[in-house]
């Protein structure tokens, strides 16, 4: 028996090995869609026996989807028909100028991408920093008398934290609904969490894909990163910007972070709550419905807008998809801030065609990141835009961001994306597409208030790194996908 055993248990363990080695890879090869993805994971499998099943396992399948479409079933969509989508379009048509109606073809894209219809008659207001944002957000929930939705990445425990949670909690106490909505990862940039004190004072509080649990591991690397706030279902704010003290740089904190946030009110504030509540659904089965979430909406303003989700889900690519739109439909100007510049080679080449078409093409990046890494990172690839004509400038500190794209001076995006592989494919995120030039003329204006203050990066300045500083930029390039 025992010399059974000790032959015939490596042979097992080995057949097991092949055969694990095999299934996986199979997988691979028939569900990643990137194929340096599905390379990548083939590698890993081969190389790490066991262990590299293991590890693709736990993060290299994509169980959200599956879910994400159960839930959605059960619930109310935005999708509009063909004929809904035609006759919304027009309203494109109406806020663009005759020199502008070139991007009257990207509305009718994006309609295609997102079967979402575009919606009139919205104002749309840019707010600066945690100094206009947060006082404009708090005085929305102050107001509040239905509901409130909170929807953010990171929900610190400090000073303006507090002051969120007072606020909410005012709210409560007035008979207000309140839903509020953290990233399980993002709770935790604070100690104690923010959200004990939430639950302790009843404010209805979940986190996003949050467990310490092993079984729920396969979704750590998946993040919700949108900003949305929702008042009555009248009010909306989304953008880029976290509840932290840090964005209040008239309070001086030592880790200051630039940003822009902006509030929305008309009918586009739909898709803003639409988005809150699937989320919502997801994380904790509750349906929100009814008048005091979706309430009428009358116009407000002179923007057509319309919301982009984007996500590891059904939602994959959607705003990769408008991004490449947006540039091959720019005849004159792209601009484009965003704190992190790690485009896919795709966007790169989209980015350099445009300027070979002798667009003006602007890239606004921080001097100085929050993350060391993806800004080495970032470096070794700005090469690949300047030698084709992209300008590239980088704002001086504190550390910018902001994340706001605007083409031909008529349209413009805004919301918590970055031009990252995170963002683009790992990332649940929220942006709005806005045509028409009053969001853009103030937009504009901020973006030159920049440039003013910037220093322009120049080919020879990148060329001339020096040999470590390059070696070093290049290996951390190789690690993109998964900064």
């Amino acid at each position: 028996m025992i010399d059974f055993l000790t032959t015939t248990w490596p042979m097992v363990v080995a057949t097991l090995t092949v055969l694990l080695a095999v299934v996986a890879s199979a997988h691979v090869v028939l569900y990643k869609r990137d194929s340096r993805s599905a390379a990548g994971w083939v590698g890993v499998v081969l190389v790490f026996p066991i262990l590299g099943a293991v590890l693709y396992a736990l993060l290299g399948i994509n169980r959200i989807k599956r879910l994400a479409t159960e839930l959605r079933q059960e619930r109310m969509r935005l999708e509009a028909t063909t004929a809904e989508l035609q006759h919304q379009h027009q309203q494109i048509e109406e806020v663009l100028r005759p020199q502008d109606a070139h991007l009257a073809a990207l509305g009718r894209l994006v309609d295609r991408i997102t079967h979402i219809p575009v919606t009139a008659g919205n104002r749309v207001r840019l707010l600066v920093n945690g100094d206009q944002a947060y006082p404009a957000m708090l005085e929305a929930i102050d107001g509040a008398e239905h509901s409130v939705a909170l929807s953010t990445y990171i929900f610190d425990n400090d000073n303006t934290g507090l002051k969120f949670v007072d606020a909410l909690e005012r709210a409560v106490q007035r008979g207000v609904q309140v839903r509020v909505l953290i990233d399980g990862v993002g709770a935790l940039y604070s100690w104690p969490s923010i959200v004990k004190e939430l639950e302790d004072r009843d404010i209805p509080v979940a986190r996003f894909l949050h467990s310490f649990f092993p079984w729920r591991m396969p979704f750590m690397n998946l993040r919700c990163h949108r900003k949305i706030v929702v008042a009555d279902g009248q009010v909306g704010f989304t953008g880029g910007m976290n509840i932290r003290e840090g964005h209040v740089l008239a309070h001086h904190p030592p880790a200051p972070v630039q940003d822009v946030h902006f509030q929305f009110e008309g009918p586009v504030v739909a898709h803003l709550m639409h988005m809150f509540a699937e989320d919502w659904a997801f994380t904790t089965r509750e349906g929100l419905s009814g008048a005091e979430w979706f309430p009428s909406l009358e116009s407000r303003g002179a923007v057509a807008a319309r919301g982009i989700a984007d996500g590891p889900d059904e939602d994959l690519d959607k705003l990769r998809w408008t991004l490449l739109g947006a540039l091959a439909r720019a005849q004159h100007r792209v601009r484009i801030m965003t704190p992190y510049f790690l485009p896919d080679a795709t966007l790169i080449t989209s980015l350099n065609l445009a300027a070979l078409r002798d667009v003006e093409v602007e890239i606004i990046v921080p001097a100085v990141s929050n993350l060391r890494f993806v800004k080495w990172a970032s470096q070794a690839e700005l090469w690949q835009v300047l030698t084709h004509g992209c300008r590239v400038y980088e704002t001086p500190s504190p550390f910018d961001h902001s994340k706001i794209m605007v083409v031909d001076d008529a349209w413009s995006l805004v919301g918590s994306a970055n031009w990252d592989p995170r963002s683009l494919r790992l990332n649940f995120e929220f942006n709005v597409e806005c045509y028409g030039t009053d969001l853009v003329d103030g937009l504009n204006e901020f973006i030159d208030g920049k440039i003013q203050r910037c220093r322009e990066v120049t080919l020879e300045e990148v060329n001339g790194r020096s040999l470590p500083v390059k070696l070093r930029d290049g290996v951390t390039r190789l690690f993109k996908p998964y900064l």
